[in-house]
């Protein structure tokens, strides 16, 4: 019998942990703005919780990114850098798409895996491998893409296709990088002015994934320092992304 966090029901205030910013942002959606955007429902949590993307810019631009805020429950400091990116906007010719926290189940529980003690970023097909037991740190499940974040996360990269993609997660303080995306990570690390390693994906990783699945694309992991992110820190790191986003 599992004992581990599971067993700490979900409450309807829970809700509040995951794209609740781009609810409470629905005066950006329907305002005057010169970019176009968007919030897309892109499926539920194991929980139950919705998990939201907001989309800027034009949906048919050739050049698109996707930025993930947080995918370890316990590691969500890059949600205000998502966050902070909800209010810019986006060059012309590019698509910005958004998501604040794939793991708002892991998040209201205050721990690494999702509500069923998976890691998610242990869940991904590329090079998966079964890793411990439920609730331990990186349990990658029964199988590849068992988790419905995974696979949802999955149906958006291919749907979606994007150029760069950007995984934050904590407390390393680093940017790090394999195979293809390298070039574009060490840009990246330059333009938010932090430090940079090349460091092989772990497996079943969605970089890992994405780096196979999509040739030619980026896709690689931002790590933060621990704790909250000054605002200092926040304004370089969303800078990085816009600037990182007008390069054809």
């Amino acid at each position: 019998m599992d004992s581990g966090p599971a067993r700490i029901p979900y409450e309807a205030g829970m809700l509040i942990s995951t794209g609740a910013a781009f609810v409470a942002a629905a005066g950006l959606i329907t305002g005057p703005t010169e970019t176009p955007r968007k919030v897309e429902l892109l499926g539920k949590s194991a929980g139950g919780l919705p998990i939201r993307a907001l989309v800027l810019g034009d949906l048919s631009a050739q050049r698109r990114l996707l930025v993930v805020g947080c995918i370890h429950g316990n590691e969500c400091a890059g949600i205000a850098v998502t966050r902070r990116l909800a209010h810019g906007a986006v060059p012309r010719g590019t698509a910005l798409w958004i998501v604040d926290n794939v793991n708002p189940d892991g998040a209201a529980l205050g721990v690494r895996q999702n509500g069923r003690g998976v890691d998610l970023n242990r869940n991904f097909g590329s090079e998966w491998r079964r890793i411990g037991q439920r609730w331990d740190p990186q349990y990658s499940g029964p199988r590849p893409w068992s988790e419905p974040e995974t696979r949802l996360v999955r149906a958006l990269v291919r749907r979606i296709r994007p150029d760069v993609s950007l995984w934050f997660h904590q407390p390393q303080a680093v940017v790090r990088a394999w195979g293809g995306s390298r070039a574009v990570a060490r840009r990246y690390a330059r333009l938010a002015g932090v430090p940079y390693r090349s460091i092989r994906w772990p497996a079943g990783t969605a970089p890992n994934w994405q780096n196979h699945a999509l040739p030619g694309a980026a896709s690689f992991v931002v790590e933060l320092a621990p704790g909250r992110l000054s605002a200092d820190a926040v304004t370089r790191y969303a800078r990085a992304i816009r600037l990182l986003s007008r390069r054809s």
